[in-house]
């Protein structure tokens, strides 16, 4: 990768180079070397933030002291890289204001995630309502959320809605969830097609505790006009407002009777998913994202 990016960058003059992501900072110095370019990090999320929240919830004692050793390393590190770039472009505000506090005067800015509405036309679901689950397995928040949904909430919805259907799906699905077949359940590995899976089904949970940075998947399925229930941690970076456009619970007893009121009101689930869908229009337009990133740019060669 870096004997390539020498040669690109020895054949070619660039404005900006844009790093998609904390892990490819490590050219940052190759970068330098051998471009003039404007190098600006897009931010996905705070790394180190994600792993003190997973070392916080960490239930293993010999894991645990190792989750917040990493947490450490990563702050040190973040907070080094971010003195090296010319400019940011955090996901969220919240993630902003983190790092203009430890930036050294580095330029930050928000563009948050977008998406082309056309790309989420789909009729809606019908008949009973399903909740579902989808997202990468080998990401440890999804998996902590899900255990913790199937463990601490289910039982609970089901006691009170014996007939309740959960899917869940994403890639690498560990094979005890698949083996469990707990009532209600439906546990699949990677699907074909995630937005095929999203129209098919009517309430999109996301119960996350340890996450950073905007949930691209949340966002996803408000385009597609799906009702979303998710933690507030889950939720953050969204422009949301809590019963319009989106669901919140934090605990256990909460997240189901969430679900519990959905299956007894399933109108509310229809007009939450419609309001989410009108917030993506409103707050996550390519176009308005692509002039932001585009001033953000210019503004780096005044500075």
């Amino acid at each position: 990768m870096d004997i390539r990016l020498i040669q690109i960058l020895s054949q070619e003059a660039f404005d900006v180079i844009h790093l998609e992501s904390l892990f490819m900072t490590p050219y940052i110095p190759t970068l330098r070397r051998y471009s003039k370019a404007k190098i600006v990090l897009r931010s996905h999320n705070l790394e180190h933030v994600v792993q003190e929240r997973i070392a916080r919830g960490e239930r293993n004692l010999l894991k645990k002291p190792y989750r917040k050793f990493l947490a450490r390393q990563l702050r040190a590190y973040e907070e080094k890289v971010l003195v090296q770039l010319d400019g940011v472009a955090a996901i969220t505000d919240a993630d902003a204001d983190h790092m203009t506090a430890h930036s050294g005067g580095t330029p930050i800015t928000t563009v948050p995630f977008t998406l082309d509405l056309e790309d989420y036309l789909a009729p809606q679901a019908e008949g009973p309502l399903i909740f579902f689950h989808l997202g990468s397995m080998d990401w440890l928040p999804n998996e902590e959320g899900v255990r913790w949904l199937l463990r601490a909430v289910w039982p609970r919805v089901l006691k009170k809605h014996p007939d309740a259907k959960l899917h869940l799906a994403g890639n690498r699905m560990p094979k005890d969830m698949i083996r469990a077949r707990l009532p209600g359940t439906k546990v699949t590995g990677r699907v074909a097609d995630a937005n095929r899976y999203i129209a098919q089904r009517h309430v999109m949970v996301v119960p996350l505790f340890s996450a950073g940075g905007m949930r691209v998947k949340i966002i996803e399925g408000m385009a597609m006009g799906k009702c979303v229930l998710s933690t507030t941690v889950g939720a953050e970076g969204i422009a949301y407002t809590t019963g319009r456009d989106i669901l919140l619970a934090d605990t256990a007893a909460e997240f189901a009777d969430q679900i519990n009121l959905l299956l007894e009101q399933p109108e509310t689930a229809a007009r939450i998913g419609n309001n989410a869908r009108f917030l993506v229009a409103e707050r996550h337009s390519t176009e308005k994202a692509i002039e932001d990133l585009v001033s953000f740019y210019k503004s780096l060669d005044k500075a």
